[in-house]
């Protein structure tokens, strides 16, 4: 059996998270592979998805100093602790997940002489997360780690074009798409569970419900959301529209406040984090995304799955998923009166919304499927170790 040592940065509500799971469960299921989670320390507005992972059969193992700040001596030791389990583990390939993991885990398993090293970009923040000095530092330390790395996948096309091509941080050789994999049965048959989100909010089946779910953050650009919704109080739709953010994080004070600012906290409910995210897309009329940054956004697919309207900026990996007209709506990022401007156009159309919501569906139900991604990876691995070294 081949062992394998996966590390992600930390079990936050999110993609990534999410993915790691699955993958690490998946292909222990199938018998040729035995998966070893290994995650850091998550902070208490994300939300942790450590319950879901011990759900799926996966007891990860905490390294406290894996965190997503950067801090010397929590690297330092981060470092020291990933390199000694290596050293225990002894596995045949160390496959990271996210910036900091990837750093730390691939350093660690350079020195101890892993036979296979494989990372996955499932975005990137070269763009919008630092100012441009520290963003090139990272850019050249990603290409020392690429010299030493069997593969590197990308989640989308996109990401692909911007690691390869724009970036330059390892050859086209080295690199690999392979997109998301998620459980997306449930989000497909939402229907029948059409009110009971409706109930808990309090509003009426006539309400018009746009949302947005994921972490408050800054690259998610929630202000953009907020100042597109303020857009549309003159629009004779408005008394009819309330606007949903599902999710927590770092920035809810700061949107609170906008909200009021901007005179639209009447119109506007956060939730906070939600586990059954089914029958929350269930009863919303149209999905938005306002990201400065993304690689392949799992809110996207699950409310596509869910056959909602998607609306988002055209940043990172959405294109791959979304065609603008075609099974969404995609605007310019910053752009918040284009955004309202389709937006409504969105909610005075039934007939759009249930059409892009149809092609939406149809477009992720496959492509997205945590089978298609156990399939994949698990040929990548079975070509990598081909001929190396192993126990």
């Amino acid at each position: 059996m081949v062992k394998v040592l996966r590390i992600i940065t930390r079990l936050n509500i999110g993609g990534p998270a999410i993915h790691a799971i699955l993958l690490s469960s998946s292909l222990n299921d199938g018998g040729v592979y035995k998966n070893i989670l290994v995650t850091g320390s998550v902070s208490e507005s994300e939300g942790d998805m450590a319950d879901f992972a011990r759900s799926k059969g996966i007891d990860p193992i905490v390294i406290p100093g894996l965190t997503r700040e950067i801090s010397i001596k929590n690297d330092f030791r981060a470092f020291r602790d990933i390199y000694r389990l290596i050293r225990k583990e002894r596995p045949d390939i160390v496959h990271t997940h996210m910036a900091k993991a990837g750093t730390l885990g691939r350093f660690a398993a350079i020195i101890a002489g892993v036979p296979v090293k494989v990372h996955t970009f499932h975005g990137h923040v070269f763009d919008g997360y630092f100012n441009p000095v520290k963003a090139n530092i990272f850019v050249l330390i990603e290409k020392l780690l690429a010299l030493f790395t069997d593969k590197v996948i990308m989640v989308s096309e996109r990401v692909r074009a911007d690691i390869v091509n724009r970036l330059k941080v390892v050859s086209e050789s080295k690199s690999v798409v392979i997109p998301l994999g998620l459980e997306l049965d449930r989000f497909a048959a939402c229907e029948s569970e059409k009110g009971s989100f409706r109930k808990r909010l309090g509003v009426s089946p006539d309400t018009l419900l746009v949302g947005i779910v994921g972490r408050l953050v800054p690259i998610k650009n929630h202000r953009m959301f907020l100042e597109a919704a303020a857009e549309m109080k003159n629009s004779p739709l408005w008394p009819r529209v309330k606007f949903v953010v599902v999710g927590d994080g770092e920035m809810r004070g700061n949107i609170e406040d906008y909200a009021e600012k901007l005179g639209i906290k009447d119109r506007l409910i956060l939730t906070g984090w939600i586990e059954d995210l089914a029958p929350v897309y269930a009863d919303l009329d149209v999905v938005a995304l306002t990201s400065l940054n993304e690689g392949t956004p799992v809110s996207l697919i699950e409310a596509m799955a869910s056959g909602r309207a998607v609306i988002s900026t055209d940043v990172g990996g959405v294109r791959d998923l979304i065609e603008d007209g075609m099974n969404g709506l995609l605007v310019k990022s910053g752009d918040a009166a284009s955004l309202s401007d389709r937006l409504t156009s969105l909610l005075m159309d039934d007939k759009l919304r249930t059409e892009l919501g149809a092609k939406g569906r149809g477009f992720v139900i496959n492509r997205f499927s945590k089978e298609r991604l156990a399939k994949d990876i698990g040929l990548l691995y079975g070509d990598l170790i081909a001929g190396k070294t192993i126990k």
